[in-house]
């Protein structure tokens, strides 16, 4: 006998909302217009998410990278910011009246991973959410700026901007002894004083929107960590690229073939002398055809070797050899750019991470274990099973962005407000096991590359609102339009004619 439908979460009316990019300003556009009370946090002082340039860059990660649950910045802990001013009766405010420095700032907030020419790579027409639409002329391929300006003409005319706490990074999300409530520990960076303030709010639930792009991933190569302690400016993750001209008649040896690594490759057609983007064969590696010509891809590192005898000057090769698992030695390289992604982490969740069980172990609790591949136990890529008044926005990826995550902050507002009603838990996890078995764990989990998944994901969701909403006595969604979809075919069937591959 199957269970009914589980009650929307009882009494729900303030919501959290962290991050605000395209997912963030989408949850929280969606959430005041059922009438919820939002705040939105975003340690950066714009919206925009990946999208905003920054020329300045995160610091350097460690090689190799800390375990997932340490993020990108430092934690605070709770209570050690308690004054942002002196004490009371310590009227002294000579420790506390200095502006922030750019490394106090960069610490605070780390840049993303956007450089000045990146552009998108699904048409503007299929990456548009249903709160606005893109200006008269808008190309299917531009600029970074406009695609951060579209996210935040969203959040102006939405009136997100409104609800959002800029320059707020959250540093703990923990739920209260009696599970009714949501703590959230906040620290703000004061740009007139530069102290750091603890803040600590309460919410009926909480909305995760913080992206893929924060922590990367150095992999723990021989001699690689040698190679960037011995040339640290000559070493660098993609997260801190910003322009193909620092590489100008270089050569340049790259890992990884995915869309950052092959971007860049691109960038540099016409500037770097030689690039070699170094790859292990991949099952999302993109293929060799969109590589310029003076690019050439060759198989994956074995080891970085380091001639400790050696000094190199700035216009001189490395001193050094890369040595290839097909046993090919590279001897010739000026720099060295790891485009080797990203690792899922929620450092303010740490309660749900764990930094030593393996993925196989994540039981029914935990959201991110010691790989950091994926984010566990979430019924439809959105909802904590175990409580879905903590919910994700944004995980999934080889979407169409911008549209995915706005019918995923849809539901979630649907959900919140009572205008749509989650399975129980039992069946929740049911499916979700069925996934994992379907699926298997790990990066592959929330990829939708798949021929038809992308679709098949939003008929999903916009079956299951509607019938609820029909049921309920609520208007239905604006669901995907027949424009949308035919678009979505059309792109689909040109990049596999080109590439010979389904992206």
């Amino acid at each position: 006998m199957a269970s009914p439908p589980q009650s929307p979460p009882s009494g729900v009316a303030s919501v959290a909302v962290i991050g605000a990019g395209i997912s963030g300003v989408c949850s929280a556009a969606y959430a005041l217009r059922e009438g919820l009370s939002v705040t939105v946090f975003d340690r950066s002082n714009i919206a925009g998410g990946v999208w905003h340039y920054d020329e300045r860059k995160a610091e350097e990660p460690s090689y190799p990278n800390e375990k997932p649950s340490e993020g990108d910045y430092r934690l605070s802990r709770p209570g050690e910011l308690r004054y942002p001013t002196p004490p009371p009766g310590d009227q002294d405010t000579s420790k506390t009246s200095t502006p922030p420095s750019d490394t106090d700032r960069i610490r605070f907030s780390p840049p993303g991973p956007c450089y000045a020419g990146l552009m998108n790579n699904v048409p503007t027409r299929l990456m548009s959410s249903n709160l606005g639409a893109w200006p008269e002329g808008t190309p299917d391929f531009t600029s970074q700026s406009n695609l951060e300006a579209y996210v935040q003409q969203l959040a102006h005319d939405t009136g997100v901007n409104a609800v959002t706490r800029f320059g707020t990074r959250v540093d703990g999300v923990t739920k209260s002894p009696d599970g009714s409530r949501w703590h959230v520990r906040a620290v703000r960076l004061d740009e007139t004083t530069g102290a750091l303030t603890d803040e600590d709010w309460t919410f009926d639930a909480v909305v995760v929107a913080t992206g893929h792009y924060n922590m990367p991933r150095v992999p723990d190569i021989p001699g690689l960590a040698a190679w960037k302690a011995a040339f640290p400016d000559r070493v660098t993750h993609s997260k801190r690229y910003r322009s193909p001209d620092a590489y100008t008649d270089k050569n340049l040896f790259i890992i990884g073939g995915g869309v950052s690594s092959v971007d860049i490759c691109r960038e540099l057609d016409g500037k770097a002398n030689k690039v070699y983007q170094s790859t292990r064969l991949g099952k999302y590696d993109l293929p060799t055809i969109l590589l310029p010509a003076n690019a050439e891809r060759v198989a994956g590192v074995a080891r970085f070797e380091l001639d400790e005898t050696s000094t190199a000057g700035p216009n001189d090769h490395l001193p050094g050899r890369i040595v290839l698992t097909d046993g090919r030695v590279i001897d010739d390289i000026d720099n060295v750019v790891l485009g080797t992604g990203y690792i899922t982490s929620y450092p303010f969740l740490q309660d749900l991470h764990s930094d030593t069980a393996p993925q196989e172990e994540a039981g029914d609790r935990l959201l991110v274990t010691r790989e950091g591949d994926m984010t566990h136990n979430l019924h439809r890529d959105i909802w904590y099973i175990e409580d879905p008044t903590l919910a994700f926005v944004g995980a999934p990826y080889h979407v169409s962005t911008f549209s995915l995550f706005s019918f995923q902050a849809q539901a979630v507002a649907r959900v919140l407000a009572g205008k749509a009603r989650l399975p129980p838990k039992d069946e929740r996890r049911r499916q979700y096991r069925e996934r994992v078995a379907d699926r298997g764990l790990g990066r592959d989990f929330h990829s939708l590359r798949a021929h038809g998944a992308e679709v098949e994901y939003l008929d999903s969701l916009n079956s299951w609102l509607d019938a609820d909403a029909k049921e309920l006595g609520h208007a239905p969604i604006e669901g995907i339009s027949e424009a949308w979809r035919a678009g979505y075919w059309e792109f689909k069937e040109a990049m596999k004619n080109r590439l010979g591959v389904e992206l």
